[in-house]
């Protein structure tokens, strides 16, 4: 299977007692998904969790728990029980008809350690009856059906125990050939690629050698520069391309190699004769650079995670960032968290979810392609970012309210 030409797509994702996200339910996420919301709403907290399940998945439950703050500050503030997140998925987005696989994961802790309670994955098949669940773990023990499409006939592999309580029996099962489901799912988290670009690491001088991929922080900016200009220059000269459209006194980019064996990220503007070091170009310009080489990176992650790109961008270069997020989703998928108009006026309703607080500070969820006011504001001709502006949203105005339901349009949840 081609997971480049088809990857997986979440629909769904449910979470339970993680921080503010006492129970919230995001349903039909499309290839591009934005997050809107003011401070404090839970935008950074849903895209933490797809964070944490990744970070779950490559370097251990404990390794993620401990770094948050363990249940102390993972949890709910009030609430028992444990912290559940579940995502529904298609392993080939362009296959619509292919079976949706749910992954259950809960987690609790005993003695100051997390232990994995309950962690399932099963399908569903459209008029084959009732899901089917083959892989079914408790505290480190349980079964796992094989095979290439198991099902009720499959092997059944009984009593396969973990090497501890709180192992995810996705990152250890993942690992055999005999579980290709697993595998995917494995492999797909993994694949996981959440940005949270600074400005800071890019103007560091980092060691010599090409990457393939932009770190999260963007600290190897000059490294994947030069992977790109030695493997694909043709994509290297499409960024420079757009990069001048959006700056357009920048003439080009390089990643010269020094003495030291450290790579010199220089940026030059068309009226001088030399160019500037990195460390001394505008923030907004190395923000703009990072985010066209994440977006046109030829061999993109199955998921890709932006927060909040509007800083340090001019506002009139966010629609131009939102329509290079879309087509980026054509072969992966996105998911952005954002408070910018100027973002959003670039965007469909049924791309964006809004989240704001209720009365007992837990984080709540809106469709807006659910409000049919605002489909139909749309439709003749408004943008998303100035009805939100004009509080048509009913909801997310920090200085209205406290960015509650304002009277008359309480939302749903």
């Amino acid at each position: 299977m081609d997971t480049r030409a088809a990857p997986a797509r979440i629909e769904r994702l449910t979470v339970r007692n993680f921080r503010a996200m006492a129970n919230v339910d995001i349903n039909k996420l499309t290839p591009l998904t934005v997050l809107l919301g003011p401070n404090g709403s839970g935008k950074s907290t849903v895209f933490d969790v797809f964070a944490f399940l990744s970070e779950c998945f490559q370097n251990g439950l404990r390794h993620a728990w401990d770094r948050r703050g363990r249940a102390r500050e993972l949890k709910t503030r009030g609430h028992t029980g444990p912290i559940m997140i579940e995502i529904r998925y298609r392993e080939r987005a362009t296959a619509p008809k292919t079976p949706l696989i749910t992954y259950h994961l809960e987690i609790e802790e005993e003695n100051g350690k997390p232990l994995v309670q309950k962690e399932w994955l099963q399908w569903s098949r459209k008029g084959r009856g009732r899901p089917f669940r083959f892989m079914e773990y408790e505290k480190g023990a349980g079964r796992v059906v094989s095979g290439e499409m198991p099902d009720e006939q499959d092997q059944r592999l009984d009593d396969v125990p973990l090497s501890s309580a709180d192992t995810l029996a996705v990152s250890a099962l993942g690992q055999l050939a005999e579980n290709p489901r697993v595998v995917a799912l494995r492999d797909f988290v993994m694949g996981w690629h959440l940005s949270y670009l600074s400005t800071d690491e890019p103007r560091r001088q980092p060691e010599t050698g090409p990457h393939e991929q932009l770190s999260r922080t963007g600290g190897n900016l000059a490294n994947v520069i030069q992977y790109l200009s030695e493997q694909h220059p043709g994509n290297l000269e499409s960024i420079f391309t757009k990069l001048r459209e959006r700056v357009p006194r920048i003439e080009k980019v390089t990643a010269d190699l020094m003495p030291d064996g450290r790579l010199l990220l220089q940026i030059k503007d068309a009226p001088f004769d030399d160019p500037v070091m990195a460390r001394f170009a505008s923030d907004g310009t190395l923000k703009m650079l990072a985010y066209l080489v994440l977006l046109h990176d030829p061999e993109k992650p199955p998921f890709l995670g932006i927060e909040e790109p509007e800083n340090f961008l001019h506002p009139r270069l966010l629609q131009g960032l939102a329509e290079e997020c879309r087509a980026a989703a054509a072969t992966t998928q996105v998911l952005v968290t954002t408070h910018s108009p100027f973002f959003l006026n670039a965007l469909r309703p049924e791309e964006v979810r809004m989240l704001w607080r209720d009365e007992q500070g837990h984080t709540r969820c809106d469709r807006i392609a659910e409000d049919e006011r605002i489909v139909a504001f749309v439709e003749a001709g408004a943008q998303l970012g100035d009805l939100w502006m004009e509080q048509q949203f009913g909801v997310g105005d920090p200085l209205t309210c406290g960015g509650l339901p304002l009277p008359g349009k309480r939302r749903g949840s």
